[in-house]
């Protein structure tokens, strides 16, 4: 990245008048200020389209429009990603992870902007995901441009993104702390007192900025009118397993759809299974139609009436059985909505669906244990934790959980209660599924950084940058006589043996060998084919440096073939692993 005028004035003032950490600090308040202006552009953003959307659509033949409306959104988005920006719009938060543990914590300056229109067409056009996963990514790429530009460390780089995506949540959601814990448990942020400060800063300034554009009303205002009552404790337990089994379903179902999706090479195509399905679920269930907040808002009043936006349920508003059905059906379709809008081509994400189902789930619990006449249960207080439930399942994040819907709806008063289904949501959650949908695909490639720091290093370390081609290779066909005169050349007491096509079918050993490189008459007589054997493991280039690792514990040895499509290319070594994690560690610690 060039260095700009401003950006080498302010580089060599920094250099001059304070110290890296106190740069940090100052950053952290400014990727903040930036993150909190993200957050506020794509909420208008979102409100812009979708006051446009439904000025237009306000006639006889509106529930038509909103069923058409989401298609052309995501339309639009694919036209937007293939012809201006021409390339990929990784989703939210995955994104953010997959910059920390692949890409060095740099993302591509296009996320600065691409997610905000590309989700904003998504969602303001009635998309059923959320705008949180693109208000996170697009914070991000500023938080990694602004540490690229002024040339921070990789660690230095990873704190600044993070900080960018703790204020993105503090001022979308206006829960500062919620967003720290967010950052710590889903961005998997080593804290250390010298992240701690940046990211309170980041948060505070994010969330003023919020408040000044936005005002300060929460998101999902909520009075707790019945405390917490110990005999409802069975029952918090209980919704908690419930949320539990519930986030699995979201889970199992959310990518099953999405690898049928991923199956469709043509994007025209996905857009029109996509599309036309989504329509179906809007015609049935147009409560399904966006990010659903107000929904949510409703739910938490004791308000049913977004069940009956279709008017062929309509005559069962006071039917408590119909409202049952029509709670586990918002909730069980929820999640075909959302990923349908992803698999075709719509970008956006899953906070807000997570939130919705949450919120359902927990209202269809309080009523069914009323139906059933074993207790007569505060609905609206089990709707509220029951997103807390969900938030820790589905992004097995039980802290984040706790204090976003804590901090969002002022229920500190029902802290135990979250506290308790947050828990048991995760502890059921993590039985079926290891990992949350934000990680499991970096998980599956072990891409996934951790809080473990040995793990983190590895998954850093990639092996194509430690091959060392500096052995002398040996052809198939050569006798002793010209493995003597390799050896006089060599440096090493490997040989890796070829055929003319660079296939490695051995190696030899200069211990092997050693006692008879001394017997001139054996020259011409004895063939490399008769002296070497074929080293077990062999690394492919592409392996996972934490499996590479495993390999030389397991066998001791000092060097391993590196072949790809059974070509050689060279050998790793233990050494040049070791001294390259030294390195990383040193880069990884530093500020």
């Amino acid at each position: 990245m060039r260095l700009f005028p401003l950006t080498r004035r302010i580089l060599s003032w920094r250099l001059k008048h304070i110290t890296g950490s106190q740069f940090i600090l100052i950053l952290s308040v400014v990727t903040g200020v930036v993150s909190g202006l993200a957050a506020v552009l794509i909420k208008n953003l979102v409100h812009l389209i979708s006051h446009y959307a439904n000025d237009f659509a306000n006639t006889s033949y509106r529930s038509y429009w909103i069923i058409i409306f989401p298609t052309i959104g995501i339309l639009l988005a694919v036209l937007f990603i293939k012809f201006v920006i021409r390339r990929p719009v990784r989703h939210g938060v995955p994104n953010v992870l997959y910059a920390i543990s692949k890409n060095n914590g740099i993302i591509n300056k296009h996320n600065m902007f691409s997610s905000v229109i590309a989700s904003a067409l998504t969602v303001g056009m009635g998309g059923s995901v959320g705008l949180e996963g693109p208000t996170v990514s697009t914070g991000a790429a500023f938080g990694s441009n602004i540490g690229r530009a002024f040339r921070l460390n990789y660690k230095q780089r990873t704190l600044l993104l993070s900080c960018a995506a703790v204020g993105a949540m503090s001022a979308i959601f206006k829960a500062p702390i919620a967003a720290i814990v967010f950052g710590i448990e889903v961005i998997m942020l080593d804290l250390t007192m010298a992240s701690i400060l940046p990211l309170l800063l980041a948060s505070a300034s994010a969330l003023l900025t919020s408040y000044y554009f936005m005002g300060q009303n929460v998101l999902y205002p909520f009075d707790v009118v019945n405390l917490f009552k110990l005999n409802q404790l069975p029952y918090y337990i209980l919704l908690g397993v419930f949320t539990g089994l519930i986030s699995v379903y979201f889970t199992k179902t959310f990518f099953f759809i999405e690898n049928q999706f991923r199956r469709i090479n043509n994007i025209y195509f996905k857009l029109l299974v996509g599309g036309i399905s989504l329509g179906v679920l809007l015609a049935i269930f147009p409560t399904l139609y966006g990010e659903g907040y107000q929904d949510i808002n409703s739910s938490l009043a004791g308000n049913y009436e977004y069940l009956f936006k279709n008017p062929m349920f309509s005559v069962f508003r006071d039917n408590g059985y119909v409202i049952l059905l029509l709670l586990l059906s918002v909730i069980l379709f929820k999640v075909l909505a959302a990923a349908v809008t992803f698999g075709a081509g719509g970008v956006g994400g899953i906070f807000a669906p997570t939130l919705y189902m949450g919120v359902n789930a927990g209202l269809l619990f309080s009523l069914l244990v009323d139906k059933l006449g074993f207790h007569k249960l505060p609905s609206n207080n089990f709707a509220l934790i029951g997103m807390a439930g969900m938030i820790a399942g589905v992004l097995h994040a039980p802290l984040t959980g706790i204090f976003l819907i804590a901090e969002l709806s002022g229920g500190y008063e029902l802290f135990v209660p979250l506290m308790i289904t947050a828990t048991f949501s995760f502890f059921i959650t993590k039985l079926f599924t290891t990992h949350s949908v934000y990680t499991v695909q970096l998980a599956r490639r072990k891409e996934l950084i951790t809080h473990n720091k040995d793990q983190a290093i590895l998954t850093l370390m990639n092996v194509r940058s430690l091959i060392e081609c500096d052995f002398k290779t040996v052809n198939v066909e050569a006798t002793l006589g010209d493995l003597v005169k390799i050896v006089a050349q060599s440096q090493r007491n490997i040989f890796p043996v070829i055929d003319d096509e660079f296939n490695m079918l051995g190696v030899v050993f200069i211990n092997d060998v050693r006692h008879i490189i001394f017997k001139p008459e054996l020259y011409e007589n004895t063939y490399v084919s008769d002296l070497m054997f074929m080293p077990q493991p062999v690394v492919h280039p592409d392996e996972s440096m934490d499996e590479v690792a495993k390999k030389f514990s397991k066998t001791q040895h000092y060097n391993l073939p590196v072949l790809q499509d059974g070509k050689y290319m060279g050998f790793v070594s233990r050494a040049n692993v070791f001294s390259s994690y030294r390195e990383k560690l040193k880069e990884f610690s530093e500020y």
